[in-house]
């Protein structure tokens, strides 16, 4: 029996269900891009990919229950492209993988030994974290709980536990973590 409460998380197996994560990410998420607040740009990209959001208050075992695969997007990637969360979802689905959308490295990135500077790491061996993080219903069933917020962590979690998939997102999903990188992320997404 389905409780009634949460009867439209069951609906549409086929379809994702997702949380736009806003926590543990300061006052950033509510900045504007382009007009709106990050948070409601992240919102729309999920509808617009055909994911049902699902409130924060809805208990954990509702959606582990759902049969439906679930999408994690950061608030602070908020011009990630609906396709390519849609276009994650189903890989997430066709391979059964855990599936997260990342960005080139283009920072040099040194070791550091004893607090010293050591040997320059190369960069073709690394990827930076965006969104979204997909998981499939197989995952999301597993899980002993909500998922942690820092995506980072939750990847390294994953990975001993479930395959991942790390899919190279387009530029616009780049994370914005300053004022700084929200001009850039605002001027390299203006319309034209």
């Amino acid at each position: 029996m389905i409780p009634e409460p949460y009867d439209d998380v069951y609906a549409e197996p086929e379809r994702a269900v997702g949380f736009v994560v806003d926590e543990d990410r300061g006052s950033l998420p509510y900045r504007l891009v382009h007009g709106e607040a990050l948070v409601a740009a992240a919102a729309w990209a999920m509808g617009e990919a055909g994911v049902d959001l699902v409130d924060v208050t809805v208990p954990w075992h509702v959606v582990a229950d759902s049969g439906r695969a679930l999408v994690l997007h950061d608030p602070l990637c908020p011009m990630t492209p609906p396709d390519f969360i849609a276009s994650c979802v189903r890989t997430a689905a066709a391979r059964d993988v855990v599936v997260v959308g990342v960005r080139p490295v283009t920072d040099t990135v040194k070791q550091v030994v004893d607090g010293r500077l050591g040997a320059t790491i190369d960069r073709d061996g690394l990827a930076a974290i965006c969104s979204p993080v997909v998981l499939p219903a197989r995952v999301v069933a597993a899980l002993d709980g909500r998922p942690v917020t820092d995506f980072v962590a939750l990847v390294d979690q994953l990975r001993s536990s479930a395959g991942v998939a790390l899919v190279e997102a387009p530029p616009s999903a780049r994370r914005a973590e300053t004022d700084e990188d929200l001009r850039v992320l605002e001027a390299l997404t203006e319309p034209r």
